[in-house]
């Protein structure tokens, strides 16, 4: 099998992949009601991990992929490397933006927009996809674990090692307190109030934190690279499961020094994660291009080639039902749409944590629903 032959039905299962992830994402985001969430669907009250805290990581692990898969095609057709780093730069900055103008929606009242959280996830996405493609450009694979190493181990060592300013205590000791990490105190120092609202004083996609995450992408990048190889697919596979198994091995072994935790988004969340992406893509490619059960794929699909409007739009789209349009009752008062709407057609027969789910599987295939439409017209939104 040829290297052109390969390449279709490799993005395939990568476009399930995040697909399944991208779904996964909207799923957790738009429960019916936060109070009844089943735990898996759930993140981590702090260190440790549940099924959602494996979502962005995954995607953030998807984009590295796709970034070594892109470029490299792009220096086949023979672009220059500076259109290549300034296509790279455009991105991230529109992808930043694209972050800043939802977590601004919507958009008329100044005070929304002096107050808004400027960290995000999109954010985090730009800023990430930025420093991981421009860290793998050059440079030789050995020379590029290296920077990664540095990266980790850098981390782990201003964590736990350096004192907090304003408190003089050593990172280490005060980890298990989300206010008083030297992630936090930098959140806080930059950031000032424009910082996650359900903490204030540190923003689980803060600026430290985002250094680490910068890993993730390259994790992915490496995997792009050994996918994209000449070797057999088998091969490739089972290079794939062995370095997923051992990274999440290394990941839970570092756990014990540094705890997993996404909001922090330490080394040894960085190794676990991506371990746990490596075997899952390597599952969905083993499925989608060994075996040849596609029979599944099509609604993973249409989710993995829309990825931002999926994001995007049903952020929107949940701000608008949960904040923005109020139903007014007998009482005076008056319920979100969206309360309207979960109280009358799920929780008046539904047990709680069931109504919940039941909610937000309905939200996910709406989307799917929308994004099926979008992919029977061709109707991508690609930055």
């Amino acid at each position: 099998m040829t290297q052109a032959a390969r390449i279709p039905q490799r993005l395939l299962s990568l476009d399930v992949f995040r697909g399944i992830t991208v779904a996964g994402m909207l799923l957790v985001n738009q429960p019916g009601d936060w109070s009844a969430v089943y735990p898996p669907l759930a993140h981590a009250a702090w260190h440790g991990w549940t099924p959602t805290d494996l979502i962005f990581p995954f995607f953030l692990f998807i984009v590295g992929v796709t970034t070594h898969l892109s470029l490299e095609a792009r220096r086949r057709r023979g672009d220059a490397e500076g259109a290549i780093v300034a296509q790279v730069a455009r991105r991230a900055v529109l992808i930043v933006l694209c972050g800043l103008l939802l977590a601004a929606f919507p958009w008329g009242p100044l005070e929304r927009i002096t107050t808004m959280r400027f960290p995000g996830v999109l954010q985090r996405i730009g800023v990430a996809y930025f420093f991981g493609a421009m860290l793998t450009r050059r440079g030789s694979l050995k020379a590029q674990v290296v920077v990664l190493v540095a990266l980790l181990y850098g981390y782990w060592f201003a964590m736990t090692l350096l004192p907090v300013p304003g408190t003089g205590a050593m990172g280490q000791l005060i980890l298990d307190d989300p206010d008083a990490s030297l992630a936090a105190w930098l959140d806080r120092a930059v950031f000032g109030r424009h910082l996650w609202r359900t903490a204030v004083t540190w923003d689980p996609e803060g600026l430290l934190s985002t250094v680490p995450a910068v890993g993730t992408v390259m994790l992915g990048v490496f995997t792009g690279r050994w996918l994209a190889s000449e070797r057999p697919i088998q091969e490739r596979l089972v290079g794939l499961f062995a370095a997923g198994a051992l990274a999440t091995m290394a990941g839970l072994m570092w756990n014990w020094s540094f705890p997993i935790n996404k909001s922090l988004w330490t080394s040894s969340y960085v190794l676990f994660t991506g371990g746990v992406a490596a075997t899952t893509l390597a599952t969905c490619t083993w499925l989608v291009d060994v075996v040849g059960m596609r029979w599944w794929t099509p609604p993973w699909t249409w989710f993995g080639r829309n990825p931002l409007i999926a994001f995007v739009g049903s952020g929107m789209m949940a701000r608008t039902i949960y904040s923005l349009i109020r139903i007014p009752q007998a009482d005076g008062s008056s319920l979100s749409l969206q309360r309207v709407i979960y109280e009358s057609a799920y929780a008046s027969w539904l047990p709680p944590r069931d109504a919940s789910l039941l909610f937000g599987v309905s939200f996910v295939a709406l989307w799917a629903v929308i994004l099926w439409a979008l992919d029977r017209r061709r109707i991508y939104w690609k930055l």
